[in-house]
């Protein structure tokens, strides 16, 4: 079963208990397999079964629950239709996009009309579907330009606001003149009458007020209540009581103090509270306008032979740009012609430029310095590699953590028991003959203080501020739940190749054996030029460097943890560790220091050191197996033992494989060659160590972390690079699938794994970790086993991933402790009798902004 995920934006969502209503409605429904809703971001992110259930049944539920989807209407000119059925073939294939609600082509006009979803499609998405019909779509003006739904709806509440104090003013000012200590406060009489006060305070109850209780309808339709019930109840009593106050004065002239400002100037500040929280929740989302700021807006291109700019939207695979110096590079291509030096460090985080020539690749949005380059466009839209990252940390913004279940839980059942507790506080009032305006105004101020809001924003706003933050330092989290659980880390194992070191070795050292040099190379050049790994590049690089040409390889084999297997010329090359020359038994020669013993006089009398017999007089070869002298079978580990003359033997007798151990004393990696089973030589590489390496080491350390490399490299020189960063735990010759059982060992034994790496030969262990963190310069494959993908290659930006997760986690849990804190202290305060409404009110308001507050200050956060 294939499974889809698509997000869908959503409207009319005042509180916790609206997105838990939503979250509830949807995961019941049907082949759908996940649902979550953001309140912060007014977002659905939706796991489902396209067979079973599609994009209209999900946005026809959140109808039905009381709330609307944001749709976007774009207008194009077409060109390139002759017939009707030139129209009904582009209407058809529109309509059969996904997000696509209507599409509508008028072939006499040459237009097209499209209502679509813009989280699921783009303007862009449309172009390239009808070029691919075989038409051209070109954006009319407007349509090219999304509206943004969320300033729309400021404005809209910022209208209402003004509206809203007005008419609460003059009865705020009538309030204020009833008190003792406000004798100094002129009240106009006017201000006083009921009739007056009634008709200022109508349009604010069942006007601007209107929407709570078209809320609270919805809500109470589908069995639950949220915000929007609370705000009606207490307003509605208040209003009310008041109302029916004015009847009694009118018929009766009886006068008693109203409560019209109460109703009032409690819709004024929730209100404004909104339009506050509105503007606070919308600086949460900087981080992706920031990362969309860095894309190009238009691009040069060459089409028809002629250069014309076009909208950024409208560049497809394939084409020419040209990039002049000074220019932002539109697109991920490849350099056709032309060099120059490429600003990548807001992507990549590189500080120096890095050269750019025919056959290199270039990142869209990055910036070219000093020369003009004709690039071809490689990936577009939402393939590039800026698109990726607004998506990863747009998902991890829309996504929940563990924490945020328990806020949602606590939500859910909340406005029930507040409206349980109002109820019980009016009867306790009512019953202890306090009067009937008394006990309702403790019960109206129980309603009001106590909103889920600041609960159900606790969480997400702190992820949204969070992960963009941690993005614009070149982290990237893939979802909430991740953000979360890096804090956690206790133990971070680090591949060694591309991670602590730059991952670009150069070719060292050359021994051949048996055989010239320049054909030794030009065979294993051959061979590797087959394999993606850093080794076997830098291998092939010296070699070409040198001037050899190297032939075609054939029956390649990669073996992981081992080395590969060529066929060149129609010759076996094996090339790799010692466990490769085991594997296919070839018999490696002994390295070392030559020795010189005396010998006894007679045939194998004597013993030499290193258990040589020698017998006197004769001269004998041995390379590596078994000789037998005088009927004694002697094993020789290796090398040649050459005995020449009567009394002197010279032997190598070092351990096998010694020929690499000098090498890998020094942080080399050596690598043995062997031509149709037989041993001829070596090669050695060495890589050099980041230079950030050791510094970011040295703070996870004094972080508490423990750090442990692991590699498939030979222990000698594994050793040698850990030394030299301040590595104290080495595991060496690990195969890959041996990564993800070391892991699991340290699992076992109570740690929390981080695994840092950058390379195929790394997902298992990626996959496998608590956190998997990638190294953004590593191959895809690994970076999408990741949960932590770390832009920068820098290790520091492992020891900044884990600060910024506890940081992110003590922001949300400062919220949840004062947004909880703030009902436990605020509804008995109320109940009470303690607290005047519109104080509640104000409470309430500012408890949502304070919340949303806080969550911004991770903006400013330092790793």
């Amino acid at each position: 079963m294939d499974q889809k995920k698509t997000t869908l934006g959503i409207t009319g969502m005042t509180c916790a208990a609206c997105a838990t209503r939503i979250e509830k409605g949807l995961s019941r429904m049907e082949g759908v397999t996940e649902a979550n809703v953001n309140l912060s971001l007014e977002r659905a992110t939706v796991t489902y079964d396209p067979e079973q259930v599609d994009v209209a049944k999900l946005e026809e539920k959140i109808k039905q629950l009381g709330y609307g989807t944001i749709k976007e209407v774009a207008e194009f000119d077409i060109s390139g239709m002759t017939c009707a059925a030139c129209s009904t073939r582009i209407e058809k294939g529109l309509n059969k996009m996904p997000g696509v609600t209507q599409a509508t082509v008028n072939l006499a006009l040459e237009t097209a009309r499209v209502e679509f979803s813009p989280s699921e499609t783009s303007v862009s998405d449309i172009v390239a579907k009808v070029d691919k019909l075989g038409y051209k779509a070109t954006p009319k003006g407007d349509g090219n330009e999304p509206v943004d739904h969320r300033k729309k709806e400021f404005n809209k509440q910022l209208i209402k606001v003004i509206i809203s104090s007005i008419l609460t003013i003059p009865l705020l000012w009538a309030m204020l003149g009833m008190f003792e200590w406000s004798s100094c406060i002129y009240v106009p009489p006017k201000l006083m009458e009921p009739w007056v006060q009634f008709w200022l305070t109508t349009p604010v109850q069942l006007i601007i007020g209107w929407q709570f209780y078209v809320g609270a309808y919805k809500a109470l339709r589908n069995g639950s209540a949220n915000m929007d019930v609370l705000v009606a109840l207490g307003t509605s009593a208040a209003y009310g009581y008041s109302v029916y106050l004015t009847y009694l004065w009118w018929q009766c002239d009886i006068y008693s103090e109203m409560y019209y400002e109460t109703s009032a100037l409690l819709i004024t500040l929730i209100l404004m509270g909104k339009l506050f929280e509105m503007m606070a929740k919308g600086r949460t989302s900087d981080a992706i306008k920031s990362l969309m700021g860095l894309q190009a807006k238009t691009a040069l291109v060459v089409r028809g032979g002629e250069e014309k700019t076009i909208p950024i939207e409208e560049v497809v695979q394939g084409d020419i740009i040209i990039v002049k110096p000074g220019e932002k590079i539109p697109v991920d291509g490849e350099v056709l012609e032309g060099s120059s030096t490429v600003d990548e460090s807001m992507l990549t985080g590189e500080s120096l430029p890095i050269r750019k020539e025919a056959g290199d690749s270039v990142i869209g949005a990055t910036i070219n310095k000093n020369g003009m380059l004709r690039v071809k466009a490689t990936k577009v839209g939402k393939e590039t590699a800026l698109a990726q990252i607004v998506k990863v940390v747009e998902e991890a913004q829309g996504s929940k953590a563990e924490i945020q279940r328990v806020a949602d839980v606590i939500s859910g059942i909340f406005v029930p028991i507040v409206v349980g507790i109002a109820a019980i506080t009016f009867i306790i009032w009512y019953s202890s003959d306090c009067g009937f305006a008394a006990s309702l105004k403790a019960a109206i101020a129980v309603l009001v203080i106590a909103c889920p809001c600041a609960l159900g924003l606790a969480t997400p706003t702190s992820i949204m501020a969070g992960s963009g933050r941690a993005a614009e330092h070149g982290v990237l989290f893939k979802g909430g739940d991740h953000l979360e659980a890096t804090h956690k880390v206790n133990a971070v194992v680090l591949d060694k190749t591309g991670t602590i070191t730059k991952g670009k070795p150069e070719l060292t050292d050359v021994i051949a054996e048996g055989i010239e040099e320049k054909e030794f190379l030009r065979l294993v050049g051959a061979a590797e030029k087959n394999s993606e790994h850093p080794l076997a590049e830098a291998i092939v690089a010296g070699i070409v460097a040198r001037g050899i040409e190297l032939p075609n390889a054939t029956d390649f084999e990669a073996i992981p943890g081992h080395g590969i297997r060529a066929v060149v010329e129609g010759r076996e090359l094996l090339i790799g560790n010692r466990k490769l020359m085991e594997k296919y038994e070839v018999r490696v020669g002994q390295g070392g220091q030559a020795k010189s013993v005396e010998a006894a006089p007679q045939d194998g009398d004597a013993t030499a050191p290193g258990g040589l017999v020698t017998p006197g007089g004769n001269f004998i070869a041995i390379q590596g197996g078994t000789v037998t002298v005088n009927g004694d079978s002697i094993k020789i580990e290796g090398g040649t033992v050459m005995i020449n003359g009567a009394g002197t033997a010279q032997a190598n007798v070092s351990s096998k494989y010694a020929m690499m151990d000098p090498l890998e004393e020094d942080g080399k990696t050596a690598m043995l060659v062997a031509l149709d089973g037989q041993y001829m030589g070596l090669v050695a590489v060495a890589d050099t160590i980041k230079e950030t390496s050791k510094a970011a080491i040295t703070r996870l350390r004094k972080m508490g972390i423990q750090v442990i490399m692991i590699t498939g490299d030979n222990e000698r020189t594994a050793k040698a690079i850990a030394k030299q960063v301040g590595i104290r735990h080495v595991l060496a010759e690990v195969l890959p699938e041996g990564k993800a059982d070391e892991v699991l060992k340290l699992q076992e034994n109570g740690k929390k794994v981080a695994m840092v790496g950058d390379g195929i030969n790394d997902a298992p262990a990626l996959a496998t970790a608590d956190i998997g963190m990638a190294i953004g310069t590593g191959t895809d494959v690994a970076m999408e086993a990741a949960d932590v993908t770390l832009m920068r290659g820098d290790l520091n930006s492992i020891p900044d991933a884990i600060s910024m997760s506890k940081q992110t986690m003590n922001n949300i849990r400062q919220n949840l402790f004062w947004a909880l804190a703030y009902n436990c202290i605020g509804i008995p305060i109320a109940a009470s009798g303690n607290l005047e409404p519109w104080v509640a009110g104000a409470a309430m308001a500012l408890s949502s902004v304070s919340v949303v507050l806080n969550a911004l200050r991770l903006q400013r956060m330092k790793p």
